[in-house]
C-alpha cells in the first residue's frame, strides 16, 4: 500500500470537484474547527488536518472530533455497522541497520504508517459530553478581533489601498485592498492570513526555499503552502465561512504539482503548518 499516493489522490480528487467549490472547501472545513482526538483532546496536524477536513466536507460531519476503533471500544461505544473509516498517516523513525556501524552510528529515516479514524457522528454510545456539538457563535466580532491581533502581533509591514492582495518579497511588505472592498470581514482576514503566510517565507523568518525540486512550479507550490497555512490559521481562530478570493486560478497548477510529485502535498502541509504556527506564536 502506497500511503503517500493514497493521500495525494484524495487531495487531488477534492480539488478536481471544481475550482470554486474546492477552493471554498479548504476553508469551509474549518467550520467545526481544527480536527481533534475526542479522547485525548490533542489536535491533528499537517496532512491529517487536510484529510479530515476533506472527509468532513464530503460526508457533511458536523463535528471535528475523531476516534480510532479501539478508542471507541475502550470507551464502551460502538462504531455503527457499515460505517467507513478514513485513513490518516504518521511517521515512524526506522533504523537502516548497517552492520558495519555501531548502534549509536546507525542512520535513520522516516517511514509513513497509516492509522484509521471514525468521526464521532459514526459512533453510538459515547458519553454525552463528547456527542455534544458546540453551537457556532452568532456574533463573529470576537473572532475578528483575534485575527486583527494576530496581524498586529506579527509586526509585519502591511499597506492598504492596493488594487490586489500580494506580498512583495523585495520590500518585505504585505499589500492589501482596503477592508471595505472585501465581500465580508472573514474574507478580508482569510486573505490577510494568506499573504502573511507568504511573509513567513522570507529568509529572515522561515526561509522557505524549494530549490530545483519544483522547478517552474515553485510559484504555484508556494501559493498552495500559503493557502493551506491560511486555512490552518483561521481554523485555529474558529473563523467560519471564510474563503480566500481569486485563488481558483492556481488550482490546476496545484493539481499538476501533486500529480508530478506524490509527496508534494505532505511537504506543502508541513510547511504550511510551520507558517501557521509561526504566525500564531507571535507574542501576545
Amino acid at each position: 500500500m502506497d500511503i503517500n499516493q493514497i493521500i495525494t489522490d484524495k487531495i487531488i480528487a477534492l480539488l478536481e470537484r471544481g475550482t470554486v467549490k474546492a477552493g471554498a472547501r479548504w476553508t469551509g472545513g474549518t467550520l467545526a474547527g481544527v480536527p481533534v482526538n475526542a479522547k485525548t483532546g490533542e489536535q491533528y496536524h499537517g496532512i491529517n488536518v487536510l484529510v479530515l477536513w476533506a472527509e468532513m466536507a464530503e460526508k457533511a460531519y458536523a463535528s471535528s472530533k475523531w476516534l480510532t476503533f479501539k478508542q471507541a471500544t475502550d470507551m464502551g461505544a460502538t462504531v455503527r455497522k457499515g460505517e467507513k473509516s478514513v485513513m490518516c498517516v504518521y511517521y515512524k523513525t526506522v533504523a537502516k541497520h548497517d552492520e558495519s556501524r555501531s548502534d549509536d552510528e546507525q542512520e535513520t529515516y522516516f517511514m509513513a504508517r497509516p492509522f484509521w479514524l471514525f468521526n464521532i457522528s459514526q459512533i453510538d454510545g459515547l458519553p454525552p459530553d463528547l456527542e455534544t456539538i458546540a453551537e457556532l457563535p452568532c456574533e463573529a466580532f470576537n473572532q475578528h478581533l483575534k485575527a486583527e491581533q494576530i496581524l498586529i502581533n506579527s509586526k509585519a509591514t502591511i499597506g492598504y489601498g492596493f488594487e490586489s492582495a500580494y506580498y512583495s518579497i523585495g520590500a518585505d511588505t504585505i499589500c492589501l485592498p482596503t477592508r471595505e472592498r472585501f465581500t465580508s470581514e472573514p474574507n478580508f482576514y482569510a486573505t490577510a492570513m494568506h499573504e502573511l503566510a507568504h511573509w513567513t517565507g522570507h529568509e529572515k523568518r522561515l526561509n522557505r526555499s524549494f530549490g530545483k525540486r519544483f522547478g517552474d512550479e515553485a510559484y504555484a507550490f508556494e501559493e498552495l503552502v500559503a493557502e493551506l497555512s491560511a486555512a490552518f490559521t483561521i481554523g485555529q481562530l474558529g473563523m467560519v465561512e471564510a474563503t480566500i478570493e481569486a485563488h481558483a486560478d492556481y488550482v490546476q497548477s496545484w493539481i499538476k504539482v501533486l500529480r508530478d510529485d506524490k509527496k508534494a502535498i505532505f511537504t506543502a502541509a508541513n510547511l504550511a503548518a510551520k507558517a501557521s504556527e509561526y504566525i500564531l506564536s507571535a507574542p501576545h
